[in-house]
């Protein structure tokens, strides 16, 4: 009781609302690093302190523990940039490799788009991905149909195990910046498993945006370009001579290098023409020479006989260009709404670096306007970055199971591989809604008391048809009667219709329920150990033997902006009425919840959206 009481004092949305400026707040009058807005003139060292140190580590990477913050102190603001920047020279062998299930095989591939597709393969064939029909009885096709729902449910459940591997490179790696960056290019090239249906695609498009998201602009974007991840889901496979398909050139105009209106309807058109013929065969990209459009086109004012990689170069000569990756860069490591005059000279520096994008960076990360008063603490945190900072600043070396990562971030609004639309993730304000500010503090709650009921999902399907088809031929109905809907009381479903399971060529519910039980017996399971906190072991370390020095150490590991000294004091004050003693010593054999409950506090404040 004292704990929701001495919450309900502060933590309620309204004044996060006005933190982060969405009910309307402005900077401290005479701040000190005022002037420093929009200077992309180094930092200099007499300048540099732990709590820039801190910030530099926040956006560049995902937080880290005090001990990480003052050794980025220790050095000279360019060097603690360059720790990031220069990957040749840091080791990162220690990551393990994804430990893929094997649930895939040649016989799946080409994957058909849908059941009826499959269906009228195996039946024309004579079977389909890779398995032959029945040669008598009923539900011929079956072994087609539940294969079919095997691969989407395995290549699901893979990219679950995917993202959790993802999270354990952004919790462990010595080149957070890279996995940072990944995470922008995967909302900037956004792709959805869903469509893809291929966990394989998307882990080679994460290894894309790993080797080169901080090297040339152009070569990334060639390479996803010709990626099957994204020719996959914008639909390559229609785009051929005589019936160009739009999709792919569209969006690499509109949402991936020049924003809306900078170009023409006819730029799309002849755009699509330039890309017909780029295709994939499973996991390699090829070029069908007989379904390319060899004729000229005309394409932002230039005319010749273009392929996908010279509308690519003409798109990288418009300023616009330019203008717009530096702009949507800056807006993610930095803060939103940077003046126009500034925008143009962001693209200068981006464009004089010849779209090095860790050249752009360096300056970015070295700059005054990095660390001025606008931009420190002042970026509310996305979901993924927010929880696997959680767990860094925690102390965890893997990812809890307990609470499930993906459930976590889905929540929360941003689960890896599966953004929203081919637009990525909005960021910023739309992470914050009330319901959205629900899901954070249960996020907050469930890393320091985590749920002891926890049912995993990915052993025990959520979907509610799966569940009581198994349970009624557990019971011994027959697969007829096993399969046929629960109607709701208002639904009328004919007699023929609930009876034709008994001799027609497939059960497409038999199939679901099939395909479930087929990947999960084929998935590896995922690891749901709970977080493993030592919060005794962290105050031990800091020498925080009094109440206020335990306070100050868990604000300082925790938030990025700071507190003042009646929100300290109260903290204070909670932490000894829990204790009932000042004495820490006294407390030391029943310290480990109180503690607990005191995280839980900093985890639940506005301050701690905040980065």
């Amino acid at each position: 009781m004292l704990l929701r009481k001495f919450y309900a004092d502060w933590i309620n949305p309204l004044p996060l609302l006005v933190t982060i400026g969405l009910v309307g707040s402005s900077l401290p009058a005479g701040s000190s690093t005022e002037a420093w807005v929009e200077d992309l003139r180094p930092i200099a060292i007499k300048d540099w302190n732990y709590e820039r140190a801190a910030h530099l580590l926040e956006r560049a990477g995902f937080g880290g523990s005090p001990e990480e913050v003052k050794a980025l102190e220790a050095m000279p603001p360019s060097l603690a940039v360059r720790q990031f920047i220069d990957l040749q020279d840091i080791d990162n062998t220690h990551l393990r490799p994804f430990e893929a299930s094997g649930v895939h095989d040649p016989g799946l591939e080409p994957f058909p788009p849908s059941r009826p597709a499959t269906t009228e393969l195996a039946a024309k064939n004579g079977g389909a991905l890779g398995v032959l029909n029945k040669p008598s009885g009923n539900r011929r096709l079956q072994p087609s149909v539940d294969r079919f729902f095997y691969w989407l449910r395995a290549s699901r459940l893979e990219t679950h195990r995917l993202a959790y591997w993802w999270a354990y490179r952004m919790l462990n790696t010595d080149r957070p910046l890279q996995e940072k960056l990944a995470l922008f290019w995967h909302g900037h090239f956004a792709v959805n498993e869903i469509k893809v249906r291929d966990y394989r695609k998307m882990e080679n498009q994460l290894a894309i945006f790993h080797s080169l998201g901080l090297g040339s602009f152009r070569e990334l974007l060639i390479k996803v370009s010709q990626d099957p991840a994204m020719l996959s889901y914008l639909d390559a496979g229609v785009n051929v001579k005589g019936s160009p398909n739009e999709n792919f050139a569209r969006e690499i105009m509109e949402l991936f290098t020049m924003g809306v209106g900078n170009y023409e309807e006819i730029d799309i058109r002849e755009g699509a023409r330039a890309f017909t013929g780029w295709n994939y065969s499973d996991l390699e990209f090829e070029i069908r020479q007989d379904q390319h459009d060899e004729l000229e086109k005309v394409f932002l004012g230039r005319a010749g006989n273009f392929d996908g990689v010279d509308v690519i170069d003409i798109i990288l000569e418009q300023k616009i260009t330019a203008k717009f990756i530096a702009g949507k860069l800056y807006r993610f490591f930095v803060r939103d709404n940077p003046s126009e005059k500034f925008k143009e000279k962001l693209a200068q520096t981006l464009r004089s670096n010849d779209y090095d994008i860790s050249k752009f960076l360096t300056v970015i990360f070295n700059s005054k306007d990095f660390y001025s008063s606008a931009s420190i603490g002042t970026q509310i945190k996305a979901p993924v970055p927010l929880v696997v900072s959680t767990y860094r600043k925690m102390g965890l070396t893997e990812i809890p199971g307990v609470p499930d990562f993906n459930d976590i971030t889905s929540e929360l609004g941003q689960q890896l591989f599966r953004p929203p639309s081919v637009a990525g993730w909005a960021y910023g304000e739309s992470w914050i809604t009330p319901g959205l500010l629900i899901a954070r503090g249960n996020f907050a709650y469930d890393v320091v008391f985590p749920d002891i009921n926890f049912i995993p999902h990915d052993r025990f399907p959520r979907t509610e048809n799966i569940r009581k088809v198994h349970e009624k031929i557990a019971a011994g109905l027959d697969v007829t009667n096993a399969t046929i809907p629960e109607l709701d009381e208002n639904v009328m479903m004919s007699e023929a219709n609930q009876m034709a399971d008994r001799d027609e060529d497939f059960n497409t519910r038999l199939g679901s329920y099939r395909g479930w039980q087929m990947a999960i017996a084929k998935v590896k399971p995922i690891p749901r150990n709970i977080p493993r906190l030592d919060l005794k072991a962290m105050i031990e370390e800091a020498q925080a033997s009094t109440l206020e020095e335990i306070v100050d150490h868990f604000v300082l590991r925790l938030l990025s902006v700071p507190v003042d000294l009646e929100f300290r004091s109260r903290l204070v004050r909670f932490l000894e009425g829990q204790l009932g003693t000042r004495d820490v010593k006294k407390a030391w054999s029943y310290l480990d919840r109180p503690l607990r409950e005191l995280v839980h506090l900093i985890l639940s404040t506005p301050e701690y959206q905040l980065g």
